[in-house]
């Protein structure tokens, strides 16, 4: 038996409808499955995010270990590829995977220590920015979703989203984030990126201080990969200090990646249209602060 908790379940129902109810219908099922084809047993309680069941577990031979199971999409399909290219080097490592459920066995890090427990923001905006030297080091393998597509995909819904701003300066400030995509968008660029690598998807391990898990990869630009770390734990007077900084670490073009980083924020703001919800005030800071920022 395994638990599965309540707010996972819900999730899944919220974000994938009836597949999300049958993944969680099946979930003990697939969670036996492999651990009975690994070897493994498990050692405490389950743990989550949006779209995963992570149970501890132990190998045959005593090492711990993590099992993953989830839904498979077009962003989680990429998970098990990128790291395979990463290989530890700055990211969880990959144990075993299964291509057809998407389920992963993965090096256990330390859940309690997360980079989001770090007090000084500053310190933790450049963990961020010194795995991403790490991570956006090697091309994008053949088949990853590709941030050119995306980015154009963006730029043809542009035009109905700001029909459904009502605000003028939130629409101004969506229009300028487009603005700079299309400056942009004929060169989209060719790493692997992580694309989710804020605070919470850092976990401490034995050996190494920080590792990232759980990407969502594309190939791209490293740009598009900087904004979790200027949002998450969002403080006006610090937003542009932190963009600086991560560009420095990084050695980025600083305009091209202001406008990736704008491209982000676009991204953010047509999901928010499209589901109905109002823009989030944080996102249309960001886009204030960067669209004059040339420092």
């Amino acid at each position: 038996m395994i638990d599965i908790p309540e707010e996972l379940a819900a999730a899944q129902a919220k974000y994938n409808g009836e597949a999300g109810r049958a993944f969680i219908a099946g979930l003990p099922e697939l969670a036996a499955e492999f651990l009975d084809r690994w070897e493994l047993t498990v050692d405490g309680g389950s743990m989550h995010g949006v779209t995963a069941l992570v149970l501890p577990v132990v190998r045959a031979d005593g090492t711990p270990a993590v099992l993953k199971l989830q839904l498979l999409d077009e962003e989680s399909v990429g998970e098990p590829v990128a790291l395979r290219v990463w290989n530890g080097d700055g990211s969880v490592r990959l144990l075993d995977r299964d291509e057809a459920t998407g389920t992963m066995l993965l090096e256990r890090l330390d859940p309690a220590r997360m980079l989001s427990h770090v007090p000084d923001t500053r310190e933790a905006v450049l963990v961020i920015a010194r795995l991403l030297t790490h991570l956006t080091a090697a091309p994008a393998p053949p088949g990853m979703r590709r941030l050119g597509d995306i980015a154009q995909a963006m730029l043809d819904r542009t035009p109905w989203a700001l029909e459904h701003i009502a605000d003028p300066e939130a629409r101004r400030l969506v229009a300028d984030c487009a603005a700079a995509v299309r400056e942009v968008v004929a060169e989209p660029g060719d790493r692997l990126l992580h694309w989710d690598l804020h605070y919470e998807n850092v976990l401490a391990s034995d050996r190494a201080p920080w590792l990232a898990i759980d990407p969502k990869p594309l190939a791209g630009d490293p740009g598009f990969d900087l904004l979790p770390a200027l949002d998450n734990r969002y403080d006006p007077d610090e937003a542009l200090w932190r963009f600086d900084a991560m560009t420095d670490v990084l050695a980025l073009d600083r305009a091209r990646a202001r406008a990736w980083t704008l491209g982000r924020v676009l991204q953010n703001c047509l999901w928010e249209i499209e589901d109905g919800r109002p823009l989030e005030a944080e996102q249309l800071d960001i886009a204030r602060r960067l669209r004059t920022h040339r420092s």
